[in-house]
């Protein structure tokens, strides 16, 4: 069977199944093309099942839309302060030379890069909207180098599932597939509005995930790590978030 019909067959065996006899037929269908979701327990379960499967189905290679520079927000928001820590005010005084970023788990060369070493690989700029669940939003030029250039660099092995990335701040971590950790329009990025990214918007470093809301933008990141599986994170939802009561996949 093609891809092309395979996706056809699933995505309306989707829809007639979550119409017909409900979430847990849909369930099961999700399951048998592996499109379940770390989060799926709980009374959400389900419906978070049918969201990611179905997103991942019809959207899977499908671009955040980019907007032209006269739309770049004069005031972006940016949702809380630089941390406070002596860690982050040494490594911010020196210019963050001695920031690094981590990358280990199932690649064939565990590596960490400096500012430098990422700003040395061939950069991506994008405009694009930044959409928080609380209600605010704003566009900006992001410039970063895709997360995929980054793990082309250290070889991610064929079994890998997963990117989970952590941030400075201990109690902040997330994780996306490898459709959105290969996306062209994911980055790790540096730059903001023609500038360096501004501590106040995750500088040195943030994950930008521009086809989900905002708190999958995990600022200040320090380490990526390549999974199969993430049950071995936090409580083995895929991320802070769904503790605190959000979904883990938050595709717009």
């Amino acid at each position: 069977m093609s891809n092309f019909s395979r996706r056809k067959l699933i995505a309306t065996g989707l829809a007639a199944t979550a119409g017909a006899s409900g979430m847990a037929v849909a369930h099961r269908l999700a399951r048998r093309y592996g499109l379940i979701p770390p989060d799926h327990g709980g009374i959400y379960g389900a419906g978070e099942t049918l969201t990611y499967a179905a997103q991942r189905i019809l959207t899977r290679h499908s671009l955040a839309r980019e907007f032209p520079p006269s739309q770049i927000s004069k005031t972006p928001f940016p949702n809380g302060e630089a941390p406070k820590d002596e860690a982050f005010k040494r490594l911010q005084a020196g210019g963050f030379a001695d920031w690094r970023l981590a990358v280990d788990g199932m690649v064939a060369r565990p590596a960490s890069f400096s500012l430098a070493e990422l700003k040395s690989y061939a950069s991506r700029s994008q405009i694009t909207h930044l959409a928080c669940e609380e209600g605010w939003s704003f566009i900006a030029e992001w410039t970063g180098v895709p997360l995929s250039r980054v793990l082309d660099a250290v070889g991610i092995l064929p079994q890998a599932r997963y990117v989970v990335y952590f941030s400075i701040q201990p109690d902040w971590w997330d994780s996306v597939d490898m459709a959105d950790a290969l996306h062209p329009q994911t980055m790790v990025t540096y730059g903001m509005n023609g500038g360096e990214l501004p501590a106040g918007h995750g500088g040195p470093l943030r994950l930008r995930v521009p086809r989900q809301l905002g708190y999958k933008n995990v600022k200040y990141i320090t380490r990526l790590t390549v999974t199969d599986n993430l049950s071995r994170f936090g409580k083995g939802f895929g991320s802070a978030s769904p503790e605190a009561g959000y979904a883990w996949y938050a595709g717009i």
